[in-house]
């Protein structure tokens, strides 16, 4: 009995280092194999996984490359060749909804060139690219009015009118009425018109957008001098001077003789809490606004899709330049005269006893945009 209890105390003494040695081994083991393996396969790249564009918001690249390891051996030609052959894949930086999409597939921006219905497609521009766009909402019944105001932009300029009485052939007698881009939608404003057909990736290659009322008069105004003068003052936002047989509504638009631009003025007492703000300085009307390109990409997605008159658009469009006093103003040295011609009044419904034009005028008064500070 002796013996035996001596010999199970000996074997369980003799395990304890044959199980550590053993462990040790095992462990040497693993790393040896891992070691092997991992040379033995590819590196995993980052770039041969999709992330979704929520989780890398901040990646700007035109497109991300897998890049294979160089070997030493290889010479520079060999390099040049394998770099044909790395893999493109989609970046988040993609517009919304062309994320899978090769970088050269994607066509994120348009324009109002005409297309003809034959030939090659090069061959449809223009030889000289318009730079600018003015767009005028417009009614038949003042057909000789656009056309004095149209005469004024030169071939610089890609022409849009969009049409709320609907006809848009009778224009036909004006030359330029065939290189202008014809909208008719029956009784809409042109805010209704500028949210839905001039996308900022539609006229995005246009430096400056003019977007215009009907009722005004031209005479003294030069669209080419005008931009001149913006460029100059670098003013993002702005409208020429106005002058006008009736009333105007904001002193900041009357037209100052003997200058060129004016960003500020002092209104009367009570209307300006701080003479950086409107209507005392970063404020235009909405009667004759024009956009940088720039500005406009902002001013369209503050633009709600009910704004019917657009009254007080002009109080809130300070939001999209920095600083607003000094990038906004009014071109004195280039004005208009505010005609105030009601045509769109004709367009209402008459009823409860009130005609078509009262009906539009209450709604023009009580529809305001909701501002923000």
């Amino acid at each position: 009995m002796a013996n035996r209890a001596d010999n199970s105390m000996r074997c369980s003494n003799s395990k304890k280092p044959n199980d550590g040695m053993m462990l040790v081994i095992s462990i040497f083991a693993g790393i040896v194999i891992g070691f092997l393996l991992g040379i033995s396969f590819p590196t995993l790249s980052l770039t041969k996984m999709n992330f979704p564009s929520s989780i890398l918001p901040s990646v700007a690249t035109v497109y991300i490359e897998n890049e294979k390891p160089e070997k030493s051996s290889k010479t520079s030609s060999q390099n040049e060749s394998d770099a044909s052959h790395h893999h493109k894949i989609w970046v988040p930086s993609n517009p919304r909804g062309a994320e899978m999409l090769p970088p050269s597939f994607v066509a994120a921006e348009s324009d109002f060139y005409l297309r003809r219905l034959w030939g090659l497609p090069k061959d449809d521009l223009p030889v000289v690219k318009p730079k600018y766009l003015v767009a005028f909402t417009v009614s038949y019944e003042q057909r000789k009015n656009i056309d004095a105001c149209v005469k004024k932009f030169s071939d610089n300029f890609t022409i849009v009118l969009f049409h709320y009485d609907g006809k848009t052939s009778e224009y036909d007698e004006f030359e330029w009425s065939k290189r202008a881009i014809h909208v008719s939608v029956p009784k809409q404003t042109k805010w209704w018109y500028a949210k839905r057909f001039l996308h900022p990736d539609i006229i995005a290659p246009y430096e400056y957008i003019f977007i215009w009322d009907e009722d005004l008069g031209v005479e003294n105004f030069d669209a080419e001098e005008y931009i001149k003068i913006v460029n100059k003052h670098g003013l993002e936002i702005s409208q020429p001077a106005v002058e006008s047989r009736k009333s105007i509504t904001w002193k900041i638009t009357k037209r100052i003789p003997g200058i060129e631009v004016h960003k500020e003025v002092e209104e009367k007492p009570g209307r300006c809490n701080d003479p950086h703000l409107p209507p005392c300085a970063g404020f235009i009307e909405i009667m004759a606004p024009v956009f940088s390109r720039e500005a406009w990409r902002c001013v369209w997605h503050m633009i709600q899709n009910d704004l019917v008159h657009g009254w007080g658009l002009d109080f809130a469009l300070r939001k999209c330049v920095e600083p607003a006093h000094e990038k906004i103003g009014v071109v004195d040295s280039q004005w208009i005269i505010h005609q105030k011609i009601p045509s769109l009044g004709s367009q209402g419904t008459a009823q409860e006893g009130k005609t078509a034009f009262q009906g539009v005028k209450q709604l023009n008064r009580g529809y305001c945009l909701v501002l923000y500070t």
